[in-house]
């Protein structure tokens, strides 16, 4: 059973192209899905019936799962069970009928331009890791980049003069994203004042690099993020996905034209850009309310 896994991530690489955060989640979804079948004595996945799955994510929901993990695992599933299907592996997909756990959709936690500004500042510094911080930070707010595409970026994909970045997005999708005055320049203080002392003698073309100098990891860059927002004083919870979340509510809230921000954003359905519309009409309506005397 093991060996139709590794067929469906090898086929997720080089077939789909799918990110690489994409395949591990698949990897590590389908290792607890594999186990939970052999626990089951299951020889094949042909002998997998419809209720071996919905056992398998009931045993996840009383492990303490939440709807969102399980829907992302039955994704991971029913993926790999069209994969079966389509190899001839098997002659059935036991997942097909299996509908979706839904979840209560959560509007996304958001700063304020206040907030944000605070965070901004928070930042500033004369070190090379001040520069470098403040950087990301700038780069993060004014383009909306996820957390792997920051820390993935090349020096050949960002344009200062020009103003603008490119970027690599899930499935491989390439984009190209303004990049404002500020960012630019914060961009270009850490190149010439911060990247080369923290490079030492390494040598490769990403941009944002750790104290050894190889590449920043994302849980790096979580650790900044946090850091810099306690000295911030902001008490939000606070991910990498949260600037991100800024950039697109910011940019709705000042006009800015859905299908830009989609197109910014690199969303392949303009209904998950739409979440920020709903986050901006939540602001007024508490305007609304503190404002208007028979609110």
């Amino acid at each position: 059973m093991t060996t139709e896994v590794l067929d469906f991530i090898h086929y997720c690489q080089v077939e789909k192209g799918l990110s690489k955060n994409t395949i591990q989640s698949y990897q590590r979804d389908l290792e607890h899905y594999r186990k939970f079948m052999q626990l089951r004595q299951k020889e094949s996945w042909a002998d997998t019936e419809r209720a071996d799955i919905v056992d398998f994510l009931y045993a996840q929901k009383e492990a303490g799962r939440s709807t969102a993990t399980l829907a992302r695992f039955l994704s991971s599933v029913r993926a790999f069970h069209q994969f079966l299907l389509r190899e001839q592996v098997v002659k059935k997909d036991p997942a097909e009928l299996i509908e979706i756990p839904k979840g209560e959709k959560k509007l996304p936690t958001v700063l304020s331009t206040q907030e944000v500004e605070r965070l901004l500042t928070a930042a500033e510094g004369t070190t090379a890791f001040a520069k470098r911080n403040q950087a990301m930070l700038e780069c993060m707010y004014a383009t909306g980049l996820r957390v792997t595409e920051l820390c993935e970026l090349k020096m050949s994909d960002v344009h200062l003069q020009m103003g603008f970045i490119r970027c690599v997005g899930k499935g491989n999708k390439e984009r190209i994203v303004p990049l404002g005055k500020v960012a630019s320049e914060a961009i270009e203080t850490y190149i010439h004042h911060g990247r080369s002392t923290l490079m030492k003698n390494k040598r490769h073309e990403l941009l944002f690099v750790n104290h050894h100098g190889n590449p920043l990891s994302r849980q790096g860059f979580w650790k900044i993020l946090k850091a810099t927002a306690g000295k911030a004083g902001i008490e939000k919870a606070l991910t990498p996905h949260t600037l991100r979340h800024s950039f697109a509510t910011h940019l709705l809230e000042n006009g800015a034209d859905l299908r830009a921000v989609q197109e910014m954003l690199g969303h392949a359905d303009i209904s998950t850009t739409q979440i920020y519309t709903h986050v901006s009409n939540h602001k007024l309506k508490d305007v609304y309310l503190q404002a208007h005397p028979r609110a």
